[in-house]
């Protein structure tokens, strides 16, 4: 079965399976192909490990209110975790306001559990020692191969889809540099790394399949990880958690990728 037809049929797929067949139908593609040694560790990838204690932080009862996350919904109903990160970031009725999943997962972690923003379980978000991370690898991957179809139903999804493009092609900072100053065109490297372009969606849904083991930080990073680096390394203005400006270039991020397989979790460079 051709991956994309697979993805639209809403299938799960192992995230190697997923890349192996990214890498056959792009086979002149230089971004995908480009990192040899974790394309043969894909399958032994290290955020498999991050899954299991995911899994098991889910179903436990925790928090003040000692309970479990099995009632949070993501958008498929209380504890349906079946293609739900890929359509992500959505409007939620009972917040009022388009969330991303991190977003999301904290918001349930508080309301449902009890935790605060005082507390580990909540205020460390990265790293594979946080239960964030830890929960969002799980998660995530209960979606691998399933193409990502953030909804733009709703009128402030499609805003928050719009202010996440204006945001991606703003140019700003100390080096007058936008997202698109390494993503919008083909070809473009930083030292020996090839960056893949936004608009060659095969290329696209593996730079947004986080969350992924990053071989280069030995830990797992996720979506909110990767923008505020990128933020930092363009030289603009710092984000806070939970903020629409993460939340805005998510949503244009995702229906960038529209329609291609997610491979949850990753591995890169």
């Amino acid at each position: 079965m051709a991956v994309g037809a697979a993805a639209q049929a809403g299938e799960w797929q192992d995230p190697n399976d997923v890349l192996q067949n990214l890498l056959q139908n792009n086979p002149d593609s230089a971004y995908l192909h480009q990192s040899e040694m974790n394309i043969m560790m894909m399958p032994d990838n290290p955020a498999l490990w991050l899954v299991e204690e995911g899994e098991d932080l889910f179903y436990a009862q925790r928090g003040p209110n000692n309970v479990s996350l099995e009632g949070c919904d993501f958008g498929k109903g209380p504890g349906e975790l079946d293609g739900a990160y890929v359509e992500l970031p959505r409007y939620f009725e009972d917040t009022g306001k388009v969330m991303d999943f991190e977003m999301r997962l904290v918001h349930c972690m508080k309301e449902l559990q009890g935790f605060t923003s005082d507390d580990a379980a909540v205020g460390q978000r990265h790293g594979n020692g946080s239960d964030i991370m830890k929960l969002t690898t799980y998660i995530a991957h209960q979606s691998s191969g399933m193409a990502w179809n953030p909804p733009l139903d709703h009128p402030e999804e499609q805003a928050m889809r719009d202010a996440g493009e204006k945001l991606f092609f703003r140019r700003g900072g100390a080096m007058d540099f936008n997202c698109a100053s390494c993503h919008g065109d083909s070809g473009k490297q930083i030292r020996a790394s090839v960056l893949p372009e936004m608009r060659n969606g095969q290329e696209w849904t593996k730079a947004v399949s986080w969350p992924a083991h990053r071989a280069g930080h030995d830990n797992v990073r996720s979506q909110n990880h990767r923008i505020r680096g990128c933020v930092w390394q363009m030289r603009h203005a710092g984000i806070k958690h939970d903020t629409p400006v993460n939340t805005a270039l998510i949503s244009f991020w995702n229906d960038a990728a529209r329609g291609e397989p997610a491979i949850l979790p990753d591995l890169k460079r």
